[in-house]
């Protein structure tokens, strides 16, 4: 637990400090966001803000997460960093890398658009590929690796879909996250508050599972085999830390914007947290939100190419109320509110599977 209070301490008061230092540097540089013209009216007075502040978030994680192994291989307690919490961390940071070009390019080239959507994919693909082949890998003295290549809900179940079958799976899950929280970052502090609830979710799952793990509750019928979860739930609190200390200043009105490079980076920490606590598929639930609004734009784009034709006002969802009508803090609120019922949901099920038969 001095571990997970640690991580996050660290990277709250980096990155409530950082992300105002970030905003005079990026503000005098003129790193300034981009307005696509087709998109609400009201968006136009936010051209100039800077973006980019995905920054902020990737290195204050990354401080705490190390500042907190720092402190408890110093005080003796023996706990370095494990393979689970550096491969999630590694997916953040190549993901944030990818981001950070897109971004690059949009502010060089002022324009709204800045990686071709080839281009930004194979990039998001190639992290993606490097992770899959990677975390199947390292096992510890009870040969379990950071992830398995079978499916999981609660836990692993079914049969081995093979290590082609896995990758392909990672891929498709790691691509489509980090877009769903790409798309679910259209509002000022939307996708910086709905991840921090399934980060939450998060840490106390890796912490459940630490003080049910097979490895040291015995071979019970409810325990997790999973590797990490005490560093995976660090992980979580330290990407948690940062996103709190960032969305102070990105709340409505928006001081800075993540940018490509925090919303590709975040949408890869909650997949890869998934994947290494066995809950792949209990993330849609969790991160319901960033589903439905993922499908709100599936949906828009399927049937304008079948009938001509809009679903909604303007995709993703959170535009449609826009243009209906509804305030920006409104929508931001309710869509926390909805993101927060499912992070509930997910959680009430985690629990409610583990409970003795």
């Amino acid at each position: 637990m001095r571990l997970i209070l640690i991580a996050a301490a660290v990277s709250l008061l980096l990155s409530m400090v950082g992300t105002p230092l970030a905003i005079r540097i990026f503000a005098r540089r003129g790193y300034g966001q981009n307005i696509r013209e087709e998109g609400p009216s009201g968006h136009y007075d936010k051209k100039g803000t800077p973006t980019m502040g995905g920054t902020v978030i990737v290195i204050a994680s990354l401080c705490g997460y190390f500042t907190a192994h720092l402190v408890s291989m110093v005080s003796f307690d023996s706990d370095p960093p494990t393979a689970s919490g550096l491969l999630v961390l590694f997916l953040m940071t190549g993901l944030a890398v990818v981001g950070f070009i897109d971004d690059f390019i949009k502010i060089y080239k002022q324009r709204s658009l800045g990686l071709r959507s080839g281009a930004k994919a194979l990039g998001q693909l190639i992290v993606g590929a490097v992770f899959a082949a990677l975390v199947i890998r390292f096992p510890n003295a009870y040969a379990l690796t950071p992830a398995e290549t079978r499916l999981s809900f609660l836990r692993d179940f079914g049969p081995s879909i093979g290590i082609i079958g896995f990758t392909l799976w990672v891929l498709f899950f790691i691509v489509g996250f980090s877009n769903a929280v790409n798309l679910t970052d259209g509002l000022d502090g939307l996708a910086t508050g709905a991840t921090c609830l399934v980060l939450a979710a998060y840490v106390l799952i890796g912490n459940w599972q630490l003080r049910n793990s097979c490895t040291s509750v015995g071979f019970g019928p409810n325990c997790y085999w999973v590797r990490d979860p005490l560093d995976l739930a660090v992980v979580a609190a330290a990407v948690l830390g940062a996103c709190l200390g960032f969305l102070w200043w990105n709340a409505p009105p928006a001081k800075i914007f993540m940018g490509d490079t925090g919303s590709l980076a975040l949408g890869g920490v909650i997949a890869g947290l998934a994947f290494t606590t066995r809950t792949q598929l209990l993330l849609v639930i969790l991160g319901g939100l960033f589903a439905i609004i993922t499908m709100s734009v599936i949906i828009q784009v399927g049937f304008f190419k079948l009938t001509g034709r809009r679903v909604f006002r303007m995709a993703p969802l959170q535009h449609h109320f826009e243009l209906s009508g509804w305030a920006e803090t409104t929508i931001v609120v309710r869509f926390w509110l909805i993101a927060a019922l499912c992070v509930a949901a997910g959680l009430v099920l985690f629990y409610v599977e583990w409970m003795p038969k």
